[in-house]
């Protein structure tokens, strides 16, 4: 799949950045020891020049892995000495470039999990990457009343919202400007859809009824001939899914994970609810705590949420799932991109994508916000990507 690419090209990758960006920037006379890396390794930077195609990282034989991780050594020594050797003149222009680095090298080690989970799933032996903490837990969850336990829906009245980051701390420039929204009554379900719940929709001929999906979704279903989430197959009768613990039934009580937004929206119509915009997410999030099930846990999975009946507050806003919202991906009012390569980095795709929040259970818990905005395009499920749902005033 071309928006996969291999752990190597990763490694690679985050090491050209910190290549291109700030050594030969700032470092007077510095040349490659290997300047063909800089086609090899550069992604999606028109401005830093050419770059091999993506859909074929998969056939890069050379470097080797050690190669590469030689070639990582070497720049980290060239920065090291770079950072030790700078005045405070030049520190401050090289820190915020350092500090996006360090960013853009923990959004790839999410990208690291999930591309390796898909490799995996692609091998009939179904290989194991970790066991997970969790590893066993949804086996005993599978089928139990927790998973039929309904979601509570918080209401949340109209009213003039701060949108976006309030400039403290370090966040990419699609964050901002912070402006103020009109943010009309809602109400915001109380945890993501479990599997449980989605595997109603697909007993209900979810993925044959055209009356719940988008035009191009309804395309998509056929083209691709989708019948559940990604990694779902039926195995002995009932849905089992693949993991990075291993092949196992699916659980019930766990929040679905890895579909499109096709799917998340056409859920929703078949639930009588919507998606909510990131607006409204964003103003939900603002008081909720940033924690929960992210990559320092070692689940690599998303874990199941034990809470009663009728408690109406919000769970699992962070972690997990990343959650899709039905806001296209588009500037803040004001926004401008940065000139030069580095203006690239978010301003670019901002077409034909839609917003997701919250991070998952892949990313980094020092790496999520709320005003963090993901995106992706609709048809993409290789993601921890989930559903929570919204509605109208009744």
């Amino acid at each position: 799949m071309p928006d996969v690419s291999p752990t190597k090209w990763h490694l690679a990758h985050t090491t050209w950045f910190f290549e291109t960006f700030i050594l030969k920037r700032f470092v007077p006379g510095y040349r490659a020891e290997i300047p063909e890396y800089a086609y090899l390794f550069n992604s999606y930077y028109n401005a830093a020049g050419n770059m091999h195609r993506r859909d074929l990282r998969g056939l890069i034989s050379r470097p080797t892995v050690r190669e590469a991780q030689r070639y990582r050594v070497s720049i980290d020594s060239h920065i090291d000495d770079l950072l030790s050797d700078a005045d405070e003149k030049l520190l401050d222009e090289i820190e915020p470039i350092v500090v996006l680095g360090i960013h853009h090298e923990q959004q790839h080690q999410e990208l690291l999990v999930t591309d390796i989970k898909h490799v995996f799933a692609q091998n009939p032996l179904y290989p194991v990457f970790g066991e997970g903490r969790d590893a066993a837990l949804p086996r005993k969850l599978s089928g139990d009343g927790a998973a039929r336990r309904p979601y509570q829906f918080v209401e949340f009245q109209e009213a003039i919202v701060e949108i976006g980051h309030a400039g403290r701390g370090f966040a990419y420039d699609n964050e901002g400007p912070r402006h103020q929204a009109l943010v009309s009554a809602f109400s915001l379900a109380s945890r993501p859809v479990t599997n449980g719940e989605y595997t109603e929709f697909i007993e209900d001929g979810g993925y044959r009824r055209p009356e719940f999906w988008l035009s191009l979704g309804w395309m998509t279903v056929n083209e691709q001939r989708w019948q559940a989430p990604l990694y779902w197959m039926k195995h002995d009768g009932g849905w089992w899914n693949f993991t990075l613990s291993g092949f196992r039934p699916v659980g019930e009580s766990e929040p679905v994970t890895h579909v499109s937004y096709f799917e998340a929206d056409a859920y929703a119509n078949w639930a009588g609810a919507r998606l909510p915009t990131e607006f409204e997410w964003e103003r939900a999030a603002l008081d909720c705590p940033i924690e929960g099930n992210f990559v320092e846990d070692e689940n690599f999975h998303p874990r199941a949420l034990f809470a009663s009946e009728h408690d109406r507050h919000l769970h699992q806003m962070f972690g997990d799932v990343w959650e899709w919202t039905r806001s296209a991906y588009s500037p803040y009012p004001g926004y401008r991109a940065a000139p030069g390569a580095l203006g690239e980095y978010n301003g670019k795709f901002m077409c034909n994508q839609y917003v997701l929040r919250g991070g998952s259970c892949a990313t980094s818990r020092s790496h999520i916000r709320p005003t963090y905005r993901n995106f992706f395009q609709p048809e993409k499920r290789w993601q921890f990507t989930g559903i929570r749902l919204a509605r109208d005033p009744q």
